[in-house]
């Protein structure tokens, strides 16, 4: 048991653990809902979008968590204000405006001078956390996920049929934009660990592998953290015996289990899929 007990011997490897993890179930559970609903690349969009808000935060001497969820908040509110007044698709429109933020942050961060580095908010700084911030993440965990629970059966119907979900009376533009605003509080809560690229892993990987593996949502959900969970531990514990960055480590092992639930799932593995009618035929 020594290559478990070795690790969490160290104070930086529990607090990278537990950060993670509680950021990963939070994530894992809007991934369900992101997949079903083809927005996966709303939280790319939304994680590369919040640079420039993090840069002005500093600017200002505020919170990198406040500038960070603001420019989430105005990534999400120009894509749905130009999807809805143009007649550009929702995915062109997301490549157009997360790439101008991004464009616009990396301008901001290059004409300033400061000690935060760049690699760190675009990869995280995991094994630099301290308990502070294993707080804050834990906080912003709780509130993502009680949000997303409290309004998963409305949220269900909303990603599979928002056209339903608008008949039957449910409040659409709030679950729109409410959705948003929780995307943008976790990859903010991703930002000190992952950083802002590798958080969209966390925020796609989960809810695709969990739907090669279960066809209920409730399921799905359950499933899609176990996955976000194992992924993260397992990564650490990883990179801390290989001597490689942890960030990195968690999606390689998440992306690693999607290549064997894509070949091997019960129902929908490719492989299940062609050597079930070939054992039927005989």
């Amino acid at each position: 048991m020594t290559w478990l007990t070795d690790p969490l011997s160290f104070d930086f490897i529990q607090q990278a653990m537990l950060t993670t993890a509680m950021i990963a179930a939070a994530a894992a559970v809007l991934s369900c809902f992101l997949v079903l609903k083809g927005w996966s690349l709303m939280g790319d969009a939304i994680a590369h979008a919040i640079l420039p808000g993090v840069v002005l935060a500093y600017i200002a001497g505020l919170p990198l968590i406040l500038g960070a969820f603001a420019a989430g908040m105005t990534c999400a509110a120009a894509t749905g204000f130009l999807t809805e007044n143009s007649r550009i698709k929702q995915d062109t429109v997301m490549g157009v405006v997360f790439a101008g933020m991004f464009g616009l942050g990396i301008v901001l961060y290059t004409g300033i001078e400061t000690e935060l580095h760049l690699d760190h908010i675009l990869f995280g700084d995991m094994l630099g956390l301290g308990w502070a911030d294993v707080a804050e993440a834990g906080a912003i965990a709780s509130a993502a996920l009680a949000v997303t629970l409290v309004l998963r059966r409305d949220l269900m119907l909303f990603a599979f049929d928002p056209g339903h979900a608008r008949a039957a009376g449910l409040p659409t533009g709030f679950l729109h934009y409410g959705l948003l605003a929780v995307i943008a509080l976790v990859v903010v809560g991703a930002l000190n660990a992952l950083g802002l690229i590798l958080a969209i892993a966390l925020l796609i990987g989960p809810g695709a592998i969990a739907h090669l593996l279960t066809e209920r949502f409730d399921h799905m959900l359950a499933v899609a953290v176990g996955v976000a969970v194992l992924a993260t531990v397992t990564g650490i514990l990883a990179s801390f015996w290989i001597d490689s960055a942890p960030a990195p480590t968690i999606v390689t092992v998440m992306t690693g289990l999607f290549v064997l639930v894509f070949l091997f799932a019960p129902r929908h593995g490719i492989l299940r899929r062609r050597v079930a009618p070939a054992m039927e035929g005989d």
